[in-house]
């Protein structure tokens, strides 16, 4: 045995997405980091060990522009263009690949953190140190910081260091949570394995193992979905252990859930009710995915209410958007559904406060340990959301030693404003940062989308069920035309609401109805008499009511900020309506309804000096005219006077509306994202010169690009040329900075 001593700014427990993504964080602001994982891949419950697919806040495509941008961000686009396929080994690589490719983190795989070193009065511990037991090396490895980030999910770093914690459900009336039991108890979600099969071209025989369990004695097949062809996620509700002790009974848990996959495949290939003659087991989980343990006590816990109120924190520093997701305790043996979800009306805030430990000065936690309730720990577990508080622990951090003060002490609106610099997720927080001198120059472009216009008919729509159609606002909505076919003379009933929120894509507050007639034919361009300047730039949302005599049409273009919709009226109680699940995308996904408006500034070229970096109450992008009448759009910075400039940020449109995921689930019809530009230049005007170039970028498939110079330019004049985008019609950048 080897005894060693690792001592780094910032010691990070878990290399789970939340773990990952913290290390990065820290990393790129320029501290060194200990990045400690007990197993021999990094990436948690996504890793080819466990195979859970990474969900987060667009929760499978039910809410909108809600993909998590960041380092999260950065690993969705890179898998979508490594591993479209969704092959496990490979996402493995991606996230190993964004690790090593940060010099200050030292990776330390299969250790395993048991001890922990703190002191101090019950109400203000701290951490000293903590030992790992590196497996297969023999090597026990005392490693020591001034800050740990306990991103183990269990939250055993945090546990053995006094910081306060609780197991389990909260009473409903601790927080006035109506989906919390009457009283508390210590009942957690349970774990699960998973399983791939494939058809090896030939007959395949199968004999049980002698622990496989006759699921025909349980529940299993009535209350739950058994196909042959089914992998790895769809089987997420292979759960037990919610009514034992996850991590202590993890073992007793990992072998009745074999027992229970074994025996299920024993009823798809003996039980003569499945076409499986030539399936077989390709890979079974031995390592139980856990969904729930300890959550820290921080200084706010995050309840129901505030998931489903979209509370607008001051302190906010993330989002999540994924369903209040609870299952029953019994997991795959209960006789009720195997989950039931509660969506909020879109994405909500996550705040700083539910981040750092109340009695523990400096330890801060990501991932599903963070400070919630058992209740809205339902929506905040999954993956996606995990990573970005990984990004924001990682950044506070860095900011906190920086300026010398706990994470209690820090600074919100400094941690807001970094995470902003690094293109975190944050919706509704501008970027104001003093070194961007671009927020001073004038923003010209050779060409904006000064207006909408959708005019190429494809696929007819009959206007069977209620359409939506959100639009930004900006300044003023005018001018409304809709390409539609009557049958016969008919009345065609249209509202427009104010969706409220600026992440929010239902209808809202009802500001007009127009009952608009629309006499007998085809193709004609039906006006709207309905017209809204609202004091501030917003989303509208027009609800066509329907109309079996009208049919619509869908043009296969996307327009930035623009949403096609379709009405699915609600299975549930109608006082448990969820609108987010009444208006659904999948059909009219990368299309438009043909319409037309009057003038609009959404898309102008000052929005990339905005700060806003995310859709919030409009796109806030520039996007180009048309390719084809714009041939090599520019967007242009004028200073009045010269500046000094060392470093040029671009941020192109990724298109945060897709839903990219890191295993299988669906398939997307591209590799590159095709609203990214591809191809592009940047030049500079010298005085008593002409245009310079300093930079040309061919092949481009990352939403933010950072170009320093050797040498410091004095200009006043910067532009970007754009000459191909990976697929789209249009330049688009989201933000261009310029730093001295």
């Amino acid at each position: 045995m080897r005894v060693e001593h690792a001592g780094h700014d910032i010691t990070v427990v878990g290399g789970g997405l939340a773990g990952v993504c913290a290390a990065i964080a820290a990393a790129r602001l320029g501290r060194t980091v200990a990045l400690i994982n007990n197993r021999p891949v990094l990436g948690g419950n996504s890793s080819s060990e466990v195979r859970v697919w990474v969900v987060g806040a667009t929760s499978h495509g039910d809410n909108h522009y809600a993909r998590e941008g960041g380092i999260m961000g950065e690993l969705f686009v890179e898998n979508q263009y490594r591993n479209p396929q969704g092959n496990p080994y490979v996402w493995d690589t991606v996230v190993l690949d964004a690790v090593r490719a940060e010099p200050n983190i030292s990776l330390y795989l299969n250790t395993d953190v048991r001890d922990v070193d703190a002191g101090g009065p019950p109400e203000a511990r701290r951490i000293h140190a903590v030992t790992g037991w590196m497996m297969g090396s023999e090597r026990l490895i005392h490693f020591s910081s001034p800050i740990f980030l306990d991103c183990t999910g269990d939250g055993l770093i945090g546990h053995l260091a006094g910081a306060e914690y609780r197991i389990g459900r909260e009473a409903g009336g601790e927080y006035g949570e109506p989906w919390a039991p009457a009283e508390a108890d210590d009942i957690t979600l349970g774990s699960t394995l998973l399983f791939y099969t494939k058809d090896a071209g030939e007959p395949v025989t199968y004999v049980a193992p002698s622990f496989a369990k006759d699921i025909t004695r349980t529940s299993i097949p009535q209350q739950r979905l058994i196909r042959a062809g089914d992998n790895g996620t769809a089987y997420w509700w292979i759960e037990y252990g919610g009514e034992l002790d996850t991590v202590h009974d993890n073992d007793v848990i990992r072998d009745e859930l074999w027992s229970v996959i074994y025996g299920i495949w024993d009823h798809i290939k003996n039980s003569g009710r499945f076409d499986a003659d030539t399936m077989t087991l390709e890979w079974v989980g031995a390592v139980p995915g856990k969904r729930e343990y300890r959550r820290f006590i921080g200084d706010y816990v995050l309840t129901q209410n505030d998931i489903m109120g979209q509370t607008e924190f001051p302190d906010r520093i993330a989002f999540g958007g994924w369903s209040i997701d609870m299952h029953p305790p019994q997991g795959m043996y209960a006789t009720e559904a195997a989950s039931k979800h509660l969506h909020p009306d879109g994405v909500y805030h996550i705040p700083y406060r539910c981040l750092y430990s109340v009695n523990t000065t400096n330890l801060l936690f990501a991932g599903r340990n963070i400070s919630a309730s058992h209740i809205a720990f339902g929506s905040t577990r999954v993956m996606a959301t995990c990573a970005t508080l990984g990004q924001v622990a990682g950044t506070a951090a860095v900011l906190c030693l920086d300026r010398q003060v706990a994470p209690r002490e820090l600074d919100v609106g400094q941690l807001q404003q970094s995470l902003l610099r690094s293109d975190a997720s944050l919706i509704g927080v501008a970027a104001a940062d003093p070194a961007d001198q671009a927020r001073a120059a004038l923003v010209t472009a050779s060409s904006t989308l000064d207006g909408i216009d959708v005019t190429e008919p494809g696929e007819p729509w009959p206007l069977t069920a209620d359409a939506g159609i959100v639009l930004p606002v900006d300044p003023v909505l005018t001018g409304l035309e809709l390409l539609a076919d009557a049958a016969e003379t008919t009345t065609l009933v249209v509202e427009l609401h104010d969706p409220g929120l600026g992440q929010n894509y239902v209808p809202g507050t009802l500001i007009d109805t127009a009952e608009v007639p629309v006499v007998a034919g085809a193709r004609q361009w039906v006006r709207l008499p309905l017209e809204w300047t609202p004091p501030t730039a917003r989303n509208a949302f027009l609800r066509l009511r329907a109309n079996r005599a009208v049919t619509l049409h869908v043009a296969d273009t996307a327009v930035p900020g623009v949403l096609s919709l379709t009405h699915v009226p609600p299975a549930t109680d109608p006082t448990e309506r969820q609108p987010v699940l009444e208006w659904k995308s999948a059909a009219l996904r990368r299309r438009t309804f043909c319409l037309r408006t009057g003038p609009t500034a959404a898309y102008s070229a000052d929005k990339v000096v905005d700060g806003y970096l995310r859709p919030f109450a409009g796109p806030h992008l520039w996007t180009s005219r048309p390719l084809a009448t714009d041939g090599e759009p520019w967007l242009q910075l004028a200073w009045a006077e010269p500046v000094t400039v060392s470093r040029i940020e671009i941020i192109a449109n990724d298109d945060v509306n897709e839903d990219l995921i890191n295993l299988p689930h669906h398939r997307m019809p591209f590799t590159l994202m095709p609203t990214l530009v591809r191809d592009y230049r940047i030049e500079a005007r010298a005085a008593g010169a002409g245009w310079q170039p300093l930079v040309s970028v061919a092949g481009n498939r990352q939403r933010r690009r950072t170009h320093s110079f050797a040498a410091p330019i004095v200009t006043d004049r910067i532009r970007v040329v754009v000459t191909a985008t990976n697929g789209t019609g249009s330049a688009q950048l989201i933000a261009v900075r310029a730093y001295a």
